[in-house]
């Protein structure tokens, strides 16, 4: 069984039936560290760069020692999905870097995979495909990432992990809108525009949503509600794809 890593949610790795979950990670600093050496993966990462993620600018005056400590900790846990632990998280010219086998499967990078498969395949009118695609992408990336850690990097990761999962939110609904369950696709529109409120697409997605589903004054409702926000905290009006969209609609009947 190939070994699989689960970054969002609740950390963890499962491996031949059992699962290691967040406590098998020598604590938080365990986790910040697994997490930073898999993102990107295979990525060498200096231990100045992982001191800062674990301690900021309160460095300690044995940080050095403290940061073998985290890495010793994580190879006797690798060590225990069948890694070996000289060779998975190796040191070099003042870097670690964490070599997992090639048929390991990492969730954020599944994620990703999956998001632009689906966005690939909506191109192609395979909405089915990519509903199924849609699906892994929004799943994992809806999971929360590290929650409680506050530092700039993992802000950073989450920042990133929202844009895909609202990407996810817009390919999702697309196909729920073609393939003719637009009831679903406003819901997740209407996750697309809370989580970023000036993403013209997710409004335009709700606005063929809402029209779809034969609710077409909240459709134009939509538009206004996209108008105004845009207007209000940005000083322009929407987009000319925006008004071909709400345009189409007026003319719908």
């Amino acid at each position: 069984m190939a070994l699989r890593i689960y970054l969002t949610g609740r950390l963890a790795l499962e491996w031949n039936g059992t699962l290691f979950d967040q406590g098998a990670f020598a604590g938080r600093q365990g986790a910040l560290v697994f997490a930073r050496l898999l993102m990107p993966r295979g990525s060498a990462v200096g231990r100045d760069e992982l001191a800062a993620l674990l301690w900021d600018e309160a460095l300690p005056n044995s940080w050095d020692t403290a940061l073998n400590a985290v890495i010793s900790k994580l190879r006797v846990l690798l060590a225990r999905v069948g890694l070996d632990k000289s060779r998975v998280l190796p040191s070099a010219l003042g870097c670690y870097q964490l070599n997992l086998p090639t048929e390991a499967w990492l969730d954020v990078d599944a994620a990703f995979d999956s998001l632009h498969a689906a966005e690939g395949l909506l191109k192609r009118n395979r909405f089915q495909d990519a509903w199924a695609a849609a699906q892994v992408a929004y799943h994992i990336y809806k999971r929360p990432f590290l929650p409680a850690e506050t530092g700039d990097w993992v802000a950073q990761q989450r920042l990133q992990f929202s844009t895909l999962h609202v990407r996810a939110c817009e390919c999702l609904a697309d196909t729920y809108i073609r393939n003719g369950e637009p009831a679903i696709a406003v819901d997740l529109a209407r996750q697309a525009t809370l989580a970023q409120p000036y993403r013209e697409t997710a409004y335009q997605i709700l606005m063929r949503a809402h029209n779809a589903a034969g609710n077409r004054a909240e459709a134009l409702r939509a538009f206004e509600e996209c108008r105004r926000v845009i207007s209000d905290h940005l000083g322009v009006a929407p987009s000319a794809e925006t008004e071909d969209v709400y345009l189409g609609i007026l003319r719908s009947r």
